[in-house]
């Protein structure tokens, strides 16, 4: 991202030309690559310098495993999901309009394992184990059955109104409702989607977060608070909701964080929306995209859009203070714990997908 102006509490602002542009900037750098990844690479010494205690409380770092690179050549990773049935991982390459496969048991790596996938972003399991996905390109949430079919969850709020652009999910473990961000980036650009067109950075209706009740299908909108919502994830006991909000690239008023939400599980509703934690570090704002929570309440959070030193990913402990950090070469999109026992970090970030074990459990299925 470019800066172009700054609100009276000097809060760096960004413009969405220059988000896009902010990765030709970064590839200019040669210190933001100078970890090297690759086969003929040296294995690193333990312990790995990237996995960073920045307070005592971030207890989930391990002194004698690597950051490893399982995967490198897609053009935008996103949306990985774990299937603790199937020991794979899944994630999304958004402008190949596929998504790949990797599978726990000898690291082999399926492309096209969907494709066509109509551009999905968020991907997730529900509790009986099918595959939900976000589709940018078609603007609607699906979920895939065992029959091979494709059922349609939401194509349109409960207005009547078709969606921008899907994002994210996530599905409650108690009720089977799925809650998901709507921040339409999907149909801004032809490269994630389709460039709508339609001369406004809300392509079709305000940006909002929404549930779709398991039972009757009804889709509720249970907040518009964020500017942009992007990635999401229920705290650790389920009684709060977290929700990135990426509203910087297109909002001069927005502010580059990660929102806390009381929830109501009973009743599926959201009330007394704050700020959890900001992007702003060190002097460097960058964005907060997808998030997960730990089994000890620690929410886990790609981060991007800044350079060396700042991408990867970041860890907050409950009270929103930044007590870890995961450095990667590249910019994280997007991150899930999973693994037999989840206790591995995968995180999908640009063109590779990197994992590493911590000494945590991540607090849902994927």
């Amino acid at each position: 991202m470019t800066r172009t102006d700054r609100a009276d509490d000097d809060t760096p602002r960004f413009d969405r030309r220059g988000f896009l542009a902010a990765a030709a900037t970064t590839a200019m750098a040669p210190e933001a690559f100078a970890r090297n990844f690759g086969p003929g690479a040296e294995p690193v010494r333990y312990p790995d310098p990237d996995i960073l205690v920045l307070d005592k409380r971030f207890k989930a770092k391990l002194g004698n495993t690597p950051i490893q690179r399982l995967y490198t050549g897609t053009l935008w990773a996103e949306g990985p999901a774990w299937n603790g049935v199937g020991r794979y991982l899944l994630w999304s390459d958004i402008p190949s309009n596929e998504q790949l496969r990797w599978i726990e048991e000898d690291g082999h790596v399926s492309r096209g394992f969907r494709a066509p996938s109509g551009n999905s972003n968020g991907n997730t399991f529900d509790y009986r184990g099918r595959q939900i996905a976000c589709e940018h390109l078609n603007r609607r949430v699906v979920r895939y059955e065992y029959d091979g079919s494709v059922t349609v969850l939401a194509d349109k709020n409960d207005q009547g109104q078709g969606f921008n652009a899907p994002n994210d999910a996530v599905v409650h473990p108690n009720d089977g409702s799925i809650w998901f961000t709507d921040p339409g980036y999907g149909q801004l650009m032809n490269y994630e989607g389709y460039r709508a067109g339609t001369g406004s950075v809300q392509p079709f209706i305000k940006e909002a977060v929404y549930r779709i009740d398991a039972n009757s299908g009804v889709i509720t909108k249970v907040t518009d608070q964020p500017f942009k919502p992007n990635g999401l994830c229920f705290s650790h006991d389920y009684k709060k909701l977290y929700v990135a909000d990426t509203g910087v690239s297109h909002y001069p008023d927005a502010a580059s964080r990660i929102w806390q939400f009381d929830l109501d599980g009973e009743k599926g509703t959201l009330s007394n929306g704050r700020e959890f934690a900001s992007m702003t570090w060190e002097g460097r704002t960058g964005f907060a995209d997808g998030i997960r929570c730990d089994e000890d309440g620690n929410v886990w959070s790609s981060a991007g859009w800044v350079g060396d030193g700042y991408d990867g990913v970041h860890i907050f402990a409950p009270d929103g203070a930044r007590i870890g950090q995961i450095r990667l070469p590249e910019i994280c999109a997007n991150i899930c714990f999973g693994g037999s026992k989840r206790n591995r970090l995968f995180m999908a970030a640009s063109q590779s997908l990197y994992a590493v074990y911590v000494e945590t459990r991540g607090a849902h299925i994927t």
